[in-house]
């Protein structure tokens, strides 16, 4: 717990090498510990509870935002006039949304009503329909991943909730499946994340790198990761 604390998340490995048991004995400690509710387990170690859940949307926006509005310049360079665009919901999607603004005769589908009203006045957007979340004003559920797979558009831009080396995490099953079906149909799928993402845990998987075409942030990954994200063949760029 001393561990956890100091630094939010911990592995099996390295807490068998540091407390000199073995990792079987970790595991049933974890697993004990989880029953009470005192740490979250994930694949690999434990995280405390509350990293597990993701904060508000207004808090997100605030949090990095200069690095979220570099990041969203480099994203919106990549699209021109006329293109198609899908976007999920997300604090740094949404100022893609606003890097968006000199665009113009783009095709916008998302399931976020804010990034729809950013972009309606100069552009043709399709906002996804079922039930609205209160926190972020965004649309999930089997009837917004029908929505989109009307669709067929040349750049899907996705947020994400954690990347670490098995992919690309989020917080909830439902944005996962949004996300899933909206990379099935693009051409192209730039995920759009800060650097606070690398190595931080969400319990469900979007995909693996081989997933996607581009990550955009603003820091070189850690090491092991930028590996496997070039392994992966998914190109990175990293906004200045």
């Amino acid at each position: 717990m001393k561990t956890l604390t100091q630094h939010g998340a911990c592995s099996v490995t390295d807490l068998a090498r540091q407390l000199e048991v073995s990792d079987e004995t970790i595991r049933r400690d974890v697993k004990a510990m989880a029953d009470k509710g005192l740490v979250e387990k994930v694949h690999g170690g434990a995280v405390l509870p509350q990293l597990l859940r993701e904060p508000a949307f207004r808090k997100r926006m605030e949090r990095n935002a200069a690095e979220k509005e570099r990041i969203a310049r480099l994203a919106a360079a990549q699209i021109r006039n006329g293109d198609s665009v899908m976007l999920d919901t997300g604090s740094t999607t949404a100022y893609v949304a606003r890097a968006l603004a000199d665009h113009g005769d783009l095709l916008i589908v998302t399931n976020c009503t804010e990034i729809a009203g950013h972009l309606v006045a100069r552009n043709r957007v399709y906002l996804a329909g079922g039930e609205l979340r209160a926190d972020d004003g965004a649309v999930f559920g089997d009837t917004a991943s029908r929505f989109v797979e009307q669709f067929r558009a040349r750049f899907a831009v996705l947020s994400i909730g954690a990347i670490d080396l098995d992919g690309l995490m989020d917080f909830y099953l439902q944005e996962a499946e949004f996300s899933r079906a909206v990379i099935a149909r693009a051409d192209q799928t730039i995920v759009v994340a800060d650097h606070s993402k690398f190595g931080s845990h969400a319990p469900v998987k979007v995909c693996g790198f081989e997933g996607i075409d581009l990550l955009i942030t603003d820091r070189a990954p850690p090491p092991e990761l930028e590996e496997r994200i070039a392994k992966a063949g998914t190109n990175l760029l990293i906004a200045d």
